[in-house]
Parts: structure tokens; C-alpha cells; sequence
């Protein structure tokens, strides 16, 4: 069988990949947009950037112009009623903890409120705006637009990362507004945890189901192309074929999300994750409601007594997950907490995934087994091919620090493809 050639080409002008998008956001930041310029006119200007090396664009979706001209506005908010095109149209499939971590880069950046103004993502400062940028839509949308990207669900289908919003086109002093529901704050869901762009600026706070004023007009809607959830039955299947007997959720999870994503005043997805997880091994005995997207004792006490399981002390037994712990929690590693089921990894690796055959490792392939080699290759010293470091998407990046793994076992021409068959495999992980 002949060997796959690659040759370096350049990108066709509408591409929008990760690499042309950043480019073509240089290339706009470069230029000065009137202040009061009208959506179409500063829409070639800006251009939507995926904040996840595991987001991709889900089917074209463009949207059509809002049915009303005006604005809706409200003592507290406004905003503009009309999409502004940034760059692709197309939507981006994300998990729901993907939204929430979009969502709270704004929240971290303190993005004021400005429906006139964008933010340097190229995404309108105002509610529907922020919304649009957190589902990753191509387009800055407004409330009466943004329910043709999702899906109306009830009160009790609510999960973090749908929306709670209010359309109001008949008053427009009466007006409108969206937010992100991050989960629920207490165990009678009265009260939830808000992500919204508002004056004066973007937040997260706990606020009353299901709004502070208008409550009973806000819609509980669902994104349309959540990750996950129907969209990507593969990503599923293959974490399946990771862990048979755990639900590890979306592919993102298997990437630790740094220590500031736990501990007191935390609030994210990544919560809710870790709790199901330490549910699973045995550890849902300190959980009397949730879990949650906030941190608790709870939480800090459930991921002790798996940590202490493990035999470890001190603090590797802190009650606040590290990376090892999450590692284990993900794959399934370790012994369950009151000493149920698997041995223990060692704490310096845990065993890598069996061999996906060949076909794992094509153009458009995605799934642990790739991320997994990436990181791997990395660890191994040939992670200088990669530009943002290994992802779960098979690209020329893992094919040429493959050849050059290859080339350091002394192997040469078909044996030297780029591609990991069984013994390049087994090498890597011995």
C-alpha cells in the first residue's frame, strides 16, 4: 500500500479552521470600527475563535435578520436587535463545560456591558451577545434569534450551560434578557447560579428562579449542538471502550482543569464532574444533595476519602483534586473509596489504552486513543510538533512527531509514515 503524501498548502480564503481564524482576527484588530457602525458594516471585521482545542463546528446555521427592528431595552439592560455576522456562521459543537468556560473568561476579563461595543473575540458586550459567544455561535445574536440555535426544554430538564431567557418584542422599555444557568444553588431549586452580561459587567452570582424581575416570562431553552448529548455518539462509544463501567461524560473531561477550577468560591462544571465521579467509586455517602457546580465540604471531604483510598497522606490526601487524582477519577484508575474493585495504579502512570488499529489514526479521527499518543509522544521529548500542545484530533502534528519517534528507533521509509502501528504503539508506552 502506497504511503499518504502531505503537502503544505495554503488556506482556501473562507477557511475556518483554528489557525486562519486567528489570523484573520490580527488582521482585523488592525482596523478601527465606527463606533456607531451598523452590524453588517462591522461584520467583516471580526471573526469567532473556539476557546478549545476539542471544539469543532457543528453544521451551518446561519441565521436569518430578526423579525424586529428595534431594541429591546430595560432600566438594567439592552440590547441591540439585530445578529452581526463574526466571521463563520456555523455554530460550534461544545460540552457543557465548554460553555461554562467560555462563559467565565469574560466573567474573569470583567467585560463591561455595551451594546454598542464588542468585545476583542469580536462578540457584542450585551446579554444576547454573551450567550453567543459562550454556545460559540458565528454570529452575535439577540434574544428574539437565539432560540433557533437551541431547543425548549421544562424547568426540571435544566443542566448547566442551557439558558433561562426572556423575549419581549411587544414593550421594548419592558425588556428583554438571557442567562446561562450554571446549576442549581439549593436543594428546592429556588435559586440557581446566573453567568449573564449585564451593567455593569459581566458576572456570576446566585440569583431566584428564575429572574429578579419578569421571573415567570423567562423559557429554559437547550443548545442545539451540545457535545455529547446525541451530537457525538462516537465520543461516547469511545469512552465506553475506555471505561465500561464509568460515564466519563465529554471528551474535555480528561484534561485536568487546573487547581483553580476547585476549592472555596469555586463554581463550574468541572464541580458537578468531580462529584458524579466520586459518587461512582463509592464516596456519595458525603453527598446529601447535588453534586453541584459550587465547591463544598462535601466535595472536599468525597475526594479526601477517595485520595485516602489510594493510601495516600498528607498532602497528597488534601481533599482538593491535583492532577493525579483527576487522572484516576477519569480512567477509571485506583481503588473505589471503602476499598471496592480496582487495584491501584502506580502513581507515576496508568496503563494506556489498548491499541485502536490503524483506522484510529486518519484525518478526521478523533478520540482518547489520539490524545492519549500525543501526550505520550510529548512525554517522550517529541512534543516540539505541536504548537498548543496534543489534542484528541488526529492531525499532521501527531503524524510527524510519530515519524520522528519512529526515526529514533532506527526505522526508515514505510516504517517511518507518521502512522502508530502495533509495535510503534508498544513502544511508546513501554
Amino acid at each position: 500500500m502506497s504511503t499518504p503524501v502531505f503537502d503544505e498548502v495554503g488556506p482556501l480564503p473562507g477557511c475556518v479552521c483554528e489557525d486562519c481564524a486567528r489570523r484573520r482576527l490580527i488582521r482585523a484588530a488592525t482596523r478601527v470600527t465606527p463606533p456607531c457602525a451598523p452590524p453588517a458594516a462591522a461584520s467583516a471585521a471580526l471573526v469567532v475563535l473556539a476557546t478549545t482545542g476539542a471544539a469543532v463546528l457543528a453544521p451551518a446555521a446561519v441565521a436569518a435578520p430578526a423579525e424586529d427592528a428595534g431594541q429591546a431595552m430595560s432600566a438594567g439592560r439592552t440590547e441591540q436587535a439585530q445578529p452581526d455576522l463574526i466571521g463563520s456562521a456555523a455554530p460550534l459543537r461544545l460540552s457543557r463545560d465548554q460553555i461554562l468556560e467560555r462563559a467565565r473568561r469574560w466573567i474573569d476579563a470583567k467585560v463591561p456591558y455595551d451594546m454598542r461595543r464588542r468585545w476583542r473575540d469580536g462578540y457584542r458586550q450585551d446579554c444576547s451577545g454573551f450567550v453567543s459567544m459562550a454556545w460559540g455561535l458565528g454570529t452575535s445574536q439577540w434574544t428574539g434569534t437565539l432560540p433557533r440555535f437551541a431547543e425548549r426544554i421544562g424547568r426540571d430538564e435544566l443542566e448547566p450551560g442551557d439558558i433561562l431567557l426572556f423575549h419581549n418584542p411587544s414593550d421594548p422599555v419592558d425588556g428583554s434578557h438571557v442567562t446561562i444557568f450554571g446549576g442549581w444553588a439549593n436543594a428546592a431549586h429556588t435559586r440557581y447560579t446566573a453567568y449573564e452580561e449585564t451593567r455593569p459587567r459581566a458576572r456570576v452570582r446566585t440569583t431566584p428562579y428564575a429572574y429578579w424581575d419578569h421571573s415567570k416570562r423567562y423559557v429554559p431553552y437547550r443548545y442545539k449542538y451540545l457535545r455529547g448529548e446525541g451530537f457525538d455518539d462516537l465520543y461516547d462509544d469511545l469512552y465506553e471502550d475506555l471505561d465500561g463501567d464509568l460515564d466519563l461524560g465529554d471528551l474535555a473531561s480528561l484534561a485536568y482543569p487546573g487547581s483553580r477550577s476547585f476549592g472555596p468560591g469555586a463554581a463550574n462544571g468541572y464541580i458537578t464532574r468531580l462529584g458524579t465521579m466520586l459518587r461512582q467509586r463509592g464516596a456519595g455517602e458525603y453527598y446529601h444533595d447535588g453534586p453541584g457546580p459550587h465547591w463544598s465540604d462535601a466535595d472536599r471531604l468525597a475526594t479526601r476519602a477517595f485520595q485516602r483510598a489510594q493510601g495516600w497522606k498528607g498532602d497528597q490526601a488534601d481533599g482538593f483534586p491535583g492532577p493525579l487524582t483527576w487522572r484516576y477519577l477519569t480512567q477509571g484508575a485506583g481503588s473505589d473509596v471503602g476499598g471496592a474493585g480496582r487495584p491501584a495504579a502506580p502513581a507515576s502512570a496508568t496503563a494506556p489504552p489498548a491499541y485502536p488499529g490503524i483506522g484510529g489514526f486518519r484525518p478526521g479521527q478523533s478520540g482518547p486513543h489520539v490524545l492519549a499518543l500525543g501526550r505520550r509522544l510529548a512525554a517522550k521529548g517529541f512534543g516540539r510538533f505541536y504548537a498548543k500542545g496534543p489534542g484528541p484530533r488526529w492531525g499532521e502534528a501527531d503524524r510527524r512527531a510519530v515519524e520522528a519517534f519512529q526515526r529514533s528507533q532506527g526505522w526508515s521509509g514505510s516504517r517511518a509514515d507518521g502512522y502508530p502501528g502495533p509495535e510503534t504503539w508498544k513502544r511508546l508506552f513501554s
